[in-house]
């Protein structure tokens, strides 16, 4: 299990940013209809997120998330899994994600993610120069892969995903694929996670190295699965450093010209 319903990102807003925000409905390739949650920068930096959640889908954690890239100048947009099972409307802490995400396939994901390229590099979307992707645990893993989605990223960030697999999926993950990942990418994973072994981690780690792909992986000592959340005051000082690598991550892969 991921973050609970009641779950915050652990970033407090931005005093004085000003920020606004729309719920989308975006369609994909195939003609599904899906949820997303969009963060607007008054002031935007030219890089846009797409916000893979986790297995719960798009509920407020990803919202609010979204609204803290925006506060940052970064164009957010959180996508949900679900539209092709479960429609387009909101739903409750009741909502049983699990039968839903079974039957979500890495193909579907790629194309609600193109979806939203899409949106941030339209005129509605701003047009952003840089794409980026940010996703955790089941979304992590997606994210990742995205780098070989076709999508021409700028860089793909995962929190505690599996890289060995993609989703609920028995299809290849991230480390299996690293040597068609095209971008960088930032793992940011923890160290006591009962859900992804250390050996995983350090094996996802090799394999990029091998592949050539430039990555940074990280592990927070005693950090659990899903540490990045508010209700883990032991944890913050893990949050604060992985939200603080995330935001250096988007500086150092967007366009030259905007930094």
């Amino acid at each position: 299990m991921c973050a609970p319903y009641d779950a915050l990102p652990p970033v407090p807003p931005m005093a004085g940013a000003a920020v606004s925000h729309r719920r989308l409905v975006l369609e994909a390739e195939d003609g599904n209809r899906f949820m997303a949650f969009a963060g607007l920068p008054e002031h935007p930096s030219g890089a846009g997120v797409v916000v893979l959640p986790d297995v719960r889908g798009l509920f407020r954690f990803y919202e609010e998330l979204a609204l803290r890239l925006a506060e940052q100048g970064h164009t957010a947009v959180a996508i949900d899994y679900f539209g092709r099972t479960a429609g387009t409307s909101e739903r409750g802490e009741d909502f049983p994600f699990q039968e839903h995400v079974a039957r979500t396939t890495p193909g579907q994901v790629r194309m609600d993610v193109a979806a939203a390229v899409a949106w941030l590099r339209s005129d509605e979307g701003g047009r952003v120069a840089d794409v980026f992707t940010l996703g955790f645990c089941f979304g992590g893993a997606f994210s990742w892969l995205q780098a070989a989605g076709g999508h021409d990223l700028a860089g793909a960030i995962g929190f505690y995903g599996r890289p060995d697999r993609a989703g609920r999926s028995d299809e290849p993950g991230a480390r299996q694929r690293a040597g068609e990942l095209g971008a960088p990418i930032l793992a940011l994973m923890g160290g006591a996670d009962a859900a992804i072994p250390q050996e995983t981690v350090a094996a996802f780690d090799d394999a990029l190295d091998r592949a050539g792909v430039e990555h940074e992986v990280v592990t927070y000592p005693g950090a659990p699965h899903s540490f990045f959340d508010r209700h883990h005051e032991e944890f913050a000082a893990a949050s604060e450093d992985a939200w603080r690598r995330t935001l250096r991550f988007i500086d150092e892969h967007r366009s030259a010209a905007r930094r």
